[in-house]
């Protein structure tokens, strides 16, 4: 396969995992000064109690960030308020309605990839380009600022990566929101939400302004934190997108099955996202005493759910460590549950299975290329959190794929 021996691997994160496990679905790490939570059972009944498990847990030291406006990290009534305003402005209706423009941007990034020959790369050709372009339509980013802004985008992740790399625990470092790129991006889009505000269009952004929730619009911070979710949220469908792939190739077989019935793609993805999460882990914060698997947590506590080990939790999947995508039911908690679940993951699903479908039907074969190893990010680059921070160390640095070289031949 194209991941080399070099790099750290989705066996060493569960071999890592597995020595926690044993130690308890829900334990107290002294090293870290941190609860983990490993089980499925519990890892859902953390997802769903987001008055005693608060998602506004701010990263420290040069990860710092201001969160006005970030309904990832906010609680109730915030958090109400803030996703009613992106969900009224993001309906299943707009999302159905770009499928057939979804399927001609990826026919075209297909078309400009192929003119460069049988070798390419997904990510960096399709993965990467396809998420930000439907993502930038979606919002009415003018045509001249796409350049622009995805650069400054994606500089905004490698900072995060960077910072939580080389100074995890330097509380003197700069916190990101002083740092040029995050700067440079709010200021770009400020400017957006300012002329959509005079002139409004049929746009997110414009919608984003313009929608109530709870009785009241968003103030002009509220919004940019809005928009901010939204544009990085791009990044997380790469990562699907990515890991499908790289799922696949581990598991050639399924390319055959879903190549005689392709109504199996959606539960291939699914069956992907469980595998390979893209975020193998998410914090908490408890708000009062409470108790967890039968341990006893004090308020003010840090609780690390571990979507990784719940998803592989052979007391509700079968097997788990097996791909399988005619799994049924498969309950996997990647996309969340609760107040906090994905609000992009429809859209992500949608693109992913775009891609994969028209991929089946223009290619006969593709496969990750072994002479050129896949790149794999720090799951913590797209979250904004540094595994120094919980003194992880290397054992858990790249997991999702940033750069997957494959060859592919045509019927």
């Amino acid at each position: 396969m194209g991941v080399t021996q070099s790099e750290p691997t989705l066996s060493d994160l569960l071999g890592y995992l597995d020595v926690l496990r044993a130690r308890g679905d829900v334990h107290f790490d002294e090293r870290i000064k941190a609860w983990h939570v490993l089980g499925y059972d519990v890892t859902q009944q953390v997802q769903m109690d987001s008055v005693t498990f608060s998602s506004e847990v701010a990263p420290l030291g040069p990860v710092e960030e201001d969160f006005t406006g970030n309904f990832l990290r906010a609680d109730n009534p915030a958090h109400r308020r803030l996703r009613g305003v992106v969900s009224k402005a993001l309906t299943p209706k707009m999302m159905a309605d770009l499928e057939p423009r979804i399927a001609e941007l990826t026919t075209r990034l297909l078309d400009t990839a192929d003119d460069g020959g049988h070798q390419w790369d997904f990510i960096e050709q399709l993965a990467h380009p396809l998420p930000f372009m439907v993502m930038a339509e979606m919002l009415g980013i003018p045509a001249d600022d796409l350049a622009f802004v995805r650069k400054l985008s994606d500089s905004v992740v490698e900072v995060r990566s960077s910072a939580a790399k080389e100074s995890p625990n330097d509380n003197d470092a700069p916190p990101l929101r002083e740092l040029k790129p995050l700067r440079e991006l709010n200021s770009h889009l400020l400017e957006i939400l300012r002329a959509r505000r005079e002139n409004p269009g049929d746009d997110l952004v414009s919608r984003l302004i313009t929608v109530e929730a709870d009785g009241a619009r968003l103030d002009e911070e509220e919004a940019l934190g809005c928009l901010n979710v939204v544009v990085a949220g791009h990044h997380t469908t790469t990562a699907a997108m990515g890991n499908t792939l790289l799922a696949l190739d581990e598991n050639p077989l399924v390319w055959d099955q879903l190549r005689a019935d392709p109504a199996l793609i959606p539960a291939a993805i699914d069956e992907a996202v469980r595998f390979r999460p893209p975020f193998p882990r998410s914090p908490r914060r408890t708000t009062r005493d409470t108790e967890l698997g039968g341990q006893k947590i004090p308020a003010g506590s840090t609780v690390l759910v571990w979507l990784t080990t719940a998803n592989r939790d052979d007391r509700v999947f079968a097997d788990p460590d097996r791909f399988d995508i005619l799994r049924k039911p498969n309950p996997h908690l990647s996309y969340g549950k609760g107040i906090h679940h994905c609000v992009g993951a429809p859209l992500a699903r949608l693109e992913t299975r775009i891609a994969i479908r028209l991929l089946l039907e223009r290619y006969r074969e593709i496969r990750v290329r072994d002479d050129a190893p896949a790149g794999l990010r720090n799951p913590w680059a797209i979250s904004g959190e540094s595994p120094g921070r919980w003194g992880l160390g290397d054992v858990v640095k790249p997991r999702v794929v940033n750069k997957l070289p494959i060859e592919v031949r045509k019927y």
